[in-house]
């Protein structure tokens, strides 16, 4: 196949909505992505329409190396690495390049900067960013340039609507579902008021929203809710005003932060019993003293990563201590790879245009190289990967997943209970 020189700059705008038909669409069965029929590659051949074809696969990272993330980043970069070698192994026809940037957090422009890298690199999907806050910062780089974006950790419900041409995915579900199981779990525990202390940004305030309506759904009451700003170090006064309304439960939505915010409600009497955490905290990595956290639980998007898939990420990095998004990393980086198959050429727009029918509504795979080969026969295919069962909506959101639930030790240390799975279609 020929490979087509690569446009640097921005891509023009074409379409208002994923999926919308374009000149040279080849279409290989009547209906798209449902009903398990025959491949219905939806996407032009090459950018354009122009019958060329992209011969190499370009992932960028914008994940975090620095910032209240930070500990994220490692899983995550396993993730993509992992999916790398998964599909060089699996015989992928596209050429794999993967080039990581930081995203820092939102006190820094470090992710923006990072965008506008991985575009003159000639990036055709980027994985990224961990945090919502900071995607927000570069979405529209991505979008204005036709770069498809997929985060592996964004949950803000704000993505859901965003006017992105089609662009911007997540193999993450929304906080509509994470809020709902977090919001089940305090109240199903008992505690029939709660507290929230609150990071004030898309993220936190969006899964706050979620998790306060199910706690008032389930009979509980709110009895307050703080913010902070990402940065902040001293939370002795948010946390005297939310022990004030005497919560039998205070969830900590919370990222870095959280390494002040727990010996402050510590110090002023809360146990660890009734705190509850979420995926922006729950770590192992806390320097408290040993008991600081036992009893304490959390919420995690995904269905835990199972030992087998562990020990393949550790290969990538042998120093791993958390594996939180590791699995969507990888899931992202598959499905961004199929779609490319299906579509026949590795550019952003064939990308974009086949993301939805590689992921529901035909023959179920698991296997890369199975679900290359189904393909390659003419299927349609059904992609489920180790975070879950995935099914994008129109929107680029999972309509389906997990959400783990985890509780601490008097190690400080966070083990799986069990998972709730849940239809944000419900």
């Amino acid at each position: 196949m020929q490979s087509f020189l690569r446009t640097k700059g921005p891509k023009p705008r074409r379409f208002a909505a994923l999926g919308a038909a374009t000149a040279g669409v080849l279409l290989l069965a009547a209906c798209s992505g449902g009903g398990g029929g025959a491949a219905t590659p939806s996407g032009s051949a090459g950018p354009e329409g122009n019958g060329e074809v992209d011969t190499e696969f370009v992932v960028g990272t914008i994940l975090p190396q620095t910032g209240n993330l930070a500990f994220l980043g490692p899983p995550e970069f396993a993730g993509v690495d992992l999916a790398a070698a998964d599909l060089e192994a699996a015989g992928f026809e596209f050429t794999i390049d993967v080039q990581h940037r930081d995203s820092g957090d939102t006190t820094t422009d470090i992710a923006t900067a990072s965008a506008g890298e991985l575009i003159s690199a000639g990036a055709d999907v980027v994985v990224g960013a961990a945090s919502s806050g900071v995607s927000f910062t570069f979405i529209d780089q991505l979008i204005d340039a036709g770069v498809v974006q997929i985060s592996p950790a964004n949950t803000s419900p704000d993505f859901s609507d965003y006017p992105d041409d089609g662009f911007y995915w997540r193999t993450a579900p929304s906080d509509v579902l994470q809020g709902r199981v977090l919001g089940n779990l305090m109240t199903g525990d008992g505690a029939a008021s709660v507290g929230f202390i609150t990071i004030n940004d898309p993220y936190g305030t969006g899964l706050q929203e979620n998790a306060a309506m199910a706690v008032e759904a389930a009979g509980g009451t709110v009895t307050g809710s703080v913010l902070y700003n990402p940065g902040d170090t001293n939370f002795t006064t948010q946390v005297q005003e939310i022990m004030a309304g005497q919560p039998d439960a205070i969830a900590i939505i919370a990222f870095a932060e959280t390494a002040q915010i727990v010996p402050e409600l510590v110090t002023q009497g809360f146990p660890a019993s009734g705190m509850y955490f979420v995926d922006g905290n729950l770590s192992n990595d806390y320097n408290f003293p040993e008991g600081t956290l036992d009893g304490a639980k959390g919420t995690l998007p995904g269905n835990p990563a199972d030992e087998t898939f562990r020990d393949r990420l550790l290969e990538q990095d042998p120093n791993l201590q958390d594996f939180s998004y590791g699995p969507e990393s990888y899931d992202a980086v598959i499905l961004a790879a199929l779609a490319a198959a299906q579509g026949g050429s590795a550019d952003a727009e064939t990308i974009r245009d086949n993301l939805q029918s590689v992921s529901e509504g035909g023959t179920k795979c698991t296997d890369v190289a199975e679900c290359l080969q189904l393909i390659a026969d003419g299927e349609d295919i059904d992609y489920d990967g180790p975070s879950g069962p995935i099914e994008f909506d129109e929107n680029g959101d999972p309509t389906e997943a997990y959400i783990g639930i985890y509780q601490y030790g008097a190690d400080n240390q966070y083990t799986f209970l069990n998972a709730e799975f849940g239809s944000l279609n419900e």
